[in-house]
């Protein structure tokens, strides 16, 4: 068979999705190849992540869709879910990527993983997800931290020749100092990440910087996602994180549900924030908000 792949996505993040797929077509004699449309093809994948990703209007009607972009929440079937990804159809790729635990135990309203995963499991060991050539794993769990093989797993990589990120960050709420510890003790690849969503956050996240700090992480090395709804909330928490000298991404929510764009303000403050050379410079976003609209004005 020919088979097709198409990453409705293209973030330059690899599908481990598709990488599967294409591992497992591989394994059965198959070719594999980035679907075309001007190219026959015997079956076709698409993945899509992203609900605001558009839809591609070349695809064959009987193209094999899935992803939360796509509204679809079901896992691959287990023969595919077991393979060990393709990476030669993402050659750029030079790090592992997977999970060492699916689910999670929050119901955060704005997030699609107790829908799509359900309550936290284990899933796999971190042996199992290292490439044999590569040092680097970035892990993409949504909550390692609550769940006992998760813990386990990390405590077993301290001292191996692996550097790590848990890309979806960590739950500041399960940091204790126990834990601190044994974070300031792997080894990661840049920083170790966090979200601060909401007011009731910060001083959770600000009480793990401290923990982090007092096992020799210094605070420039934590990475902390922040959900933008409201915006003077959204200023509280950022300019209470610059001040802890943490690294700080501003991210516009989204609807997923509705499928519905963030507003331009929303959008401004990401960059204001995400610019880091103006959001160390420039204090407040009203500061910020009022130089853009003047240079415009000017212009």
């Amino acid at each position: 068979m020919h088979i097709g792949l198409h990453d409705s996505d293209q973030t330059g993040f690899p599908n481990l999705a598709l990488m599967k797929i294409s591992a497992w077509h591989k394994a059965q004699g198959d070719t594999v190849e980035w679907w075309a449309p001007m190219f026959p093809f015997d079956r076709v994948y698409s993945s899509k992540v992203f609900t605001f990703t558009p839809e591609c209007a070349y695809l064959p009607p009987d193209t094999i869709k899935g992803g939360t972009g796509y509204g679809i929440y079901e896992e691959l079937p287990e023969e595919i879910d077991a393979m060990e990804p393709d990476y030669s159809i993402y050659p750029e790729c030079d790090h592992a990527i997977g999970f060492l635990t699916r689910g999670c135990i929050r119901r955060c309203p704005w997030c699609v993983v107790p829908k799509k995963e359900g309550a936290i499991r284990q899933y796999r060991t971190w042996q199992e997800i290292k490439r044999p050539d590569r040092r680097d794993i970035v892990f993409m769990d949504n909550n390692v931290l609550a769940c006992a093989h998760g813990i386990e797993q990390m405590r077993s990589m301290v001292g191996q020749n692996v550097r790590i990120d848990f890309n979806q960050g960590l739950d500041a709420r399960l940091i204790t100092p126990e834990i601190a510890k044994l974070l300031s003790n792997l080894r990661w690849i840049r920083f170790i990440r966090m979200s601060c969503d909401t007011d009731a956050m910060l001083d959770v996240v600000i009480r793990a910087i401290r923990m982090l700090e007092e096992c020799g992480v210094k605070p420039y090395r934590v990475f902390v996602y922040l959900l933008v709804q409201d915006i003077a909330s959204a200023e509280r928490r950022a300019i209470a994180l610059r001040e802890v000298g943490a690294e700080v991404f501003a991210q516009p929510y989204r609807d997923f549900e509705n499928n519905m764009e963030p507003t331009k303000e929303m959008k401004a403050f990401a960059r204001w924030v995400n610019h880091k050379a103006i959001f160390n410079s420039v204090r407040t976003f009203a500061e910020y908000d009022t130089h853009k609209h003047a240079v415009v004005c000017d212009s």
